[in-house]
């Protein structure tokens, strides 16, 4: 571990070296070293903003050295409910680990979704990516589709637009909605007194979605993402996972929103005022009595 010489260029941060060889996300990765599990040199570190050589020290995390860099892995897995969303669980329930049996390697998920909800997550051993898609600054859009119990008034609509304030979420805001129609293959239990939305988000607070309809009035009777930005989870069946190429995860970096995604403002018609001026443009200036009497005289001479 060096700290003297700053301008080694061997030196990387011990959070983001973490996460460049899979282990977790740089936010993983910080906690990782808060919590004493990293050391060293034999000697454990707390300090989050730590340089070291990734090729003279010597770095294990909870006695395991940390290994070279390997290939990158990138999942889409289409998450059962009543799962997991981590790689462990002290109370013995199910977890997405459960369906990466077969994964050549150790994956974790990027962000959550909730244990009661269905639908799109990404795993991979790639923590740079990781943290590339979870930065606020990306604004990587989510899309969801929610059964709700009832059907919400436009004025509600838009107050989502406007945003909400959310328990341990703070305030957060829509950037789509548009009332769904649900096949009965997709929802057996369909019934005229649940309406289907669509909903799209940039945020992954806890119960986002949930939390916001709740403040409007209604409750999320069923909840499945179905994007992370263009990528979609598309006839991937439930409880299976994909292996994804580099077209694909530039796909996640795609806005999923129509051209027009908020309710415009003012759809009613222009006033006649207006109406007329535009029209005016379209018609033949009248003519002066100064360019009367020019043409008046120009006629004589022919």
């Amino acid at each position: 571990m060096n700290t003297e010489n700053k301008s080694d260029k061997n030196l990387v941060r011990l959070n983001k070296l973490i996460a460049e060889r899979g282990l977790a996300s740089r936010r993983g990765a910080d906690k990782l070293i808060a919590d004493g599990q990293v050391t060293v040199n034999g000697k454990k570190v707390y300090e989050l903003g730590i340089k070291v050589n990734p090729n003279e020290d010597s770095i294990s995390i909870d006695g395991t050295p940390l290994r070279s860099k390997n290939q990158n892995l990138y999942i889409m897995f289409n998450k059962p409910k009543n799962v997991i969303t981590s790689m462990t669980d002290p109370l013995e329930r199910p977890t997405v680990a459960d369906y990466m049996a077969e994964v050549p390697g150790r994956v974790f998920p990027i962000g959550r979704l909730d244990w009661d909800s269905e639908g799109l997550i990404l795993l991979t051993n790639d923590g740079e990516f990781a943290n590339k898609v979870m930065h606020p600054s990306k604004e990587v859009t989510k899309t969801y589709h929610v059964k709700l119990n009832g059907q919400p008034r436009p004025d509600q609509i838009a107050k989502l637009y406007r945003g909400v304030s959310i328990p341990e979420g703070g305030k957060v805001k829509a950037k789509h909605i548009e009332k769904i129609k649900m096949s009965k293959s997709k929802d057996q239990k369909t019934s005229s007194k649940y309406d289907w939305y669509k909903i799209v988000i940039t945020e992954g607070k806890n119960h986002q979605v949930r939390e916001m309809f709740k403040k409007i009035g209604f409750d999320v009777m069923k909840l499945q993402r179905v994007a992370i930005g263009k990528l979609r989870l598309g006839q991937l069946e439930t409880g299976d996972l994909v292996y994804l190429n580099d077209g694909a995860l530039d796909r996640i970096f795609m806005a999923d929103l129509p051209l027009e995604s908020h309710p415009k403002k003012d759809s009613r018609p222009k006033s006649p005022k207006k109406q007329g001026l535009s029209a005016g443009k379209k018609k033949t200036k009248e003519e002066s009595p100064s360019r009367k009497k020019f043409l008046s005289k120009l006629s004589k001479m022919k």
